[in-house]
């Protein structure tokens, strides 16, 4: 999968201590959801264990992460269950790219909100 290859040589550049420690959970993460495509075929089943995987500490915030998390897991799932050759897989590739920008988008927001002091943009109205 062409997503891991991606995130690697992100590792090799990464120069912020937290993002590299970020990117190394992340390629753990990925390494198992290879297995986990295997032993579950039905995608329902997969998403059930694949979500699971510590996206947040402990899993405690990672239900917000759901609208970024779970459709790039159900791509990363057809992806991993493709025969090697099929032509699907580069189209595949592209989309988990772009899935995995927003994911990243999303849970970077949520860290770094949760450790914000001041109120977010969507939280200035609040009173």
């Amino acid at each position: 999968m062409h997503l891991i290859e991606t995130v690697e040589r992100g590792l090799a550049s990464e120069e912020s201590y937290f993002r590299h420690h970020l990117i190394r959970e992340d390629l753990v993460r990925l390494d198992k959801l290879k297995g986990l495509s295997s032993a579950h075929a039905e995608p329902a089943d997969f998403l059930a264990v694949a979500t699971k995987l510590g996206w947040t500490p402990e899993d405690r915030r990672t239900h917000e992460l759901k609208p970024a998390l779970e459709p790039l897991l159900l791509a990363i799932h057809r992806r991993l269950r493709l025969p090697p050759g099929n032509p699907v897989a580069a189209a595949l590739d592209e989309e988990i790219a772009g899935l995995w920008q927003a994911f990243e988008q999303l849970r970077m927001d949520r860290l770094v909100g949760c450790l914000a002091r001041v109120p977010r943009p969507d939280d200035a109205g609040a009173g």
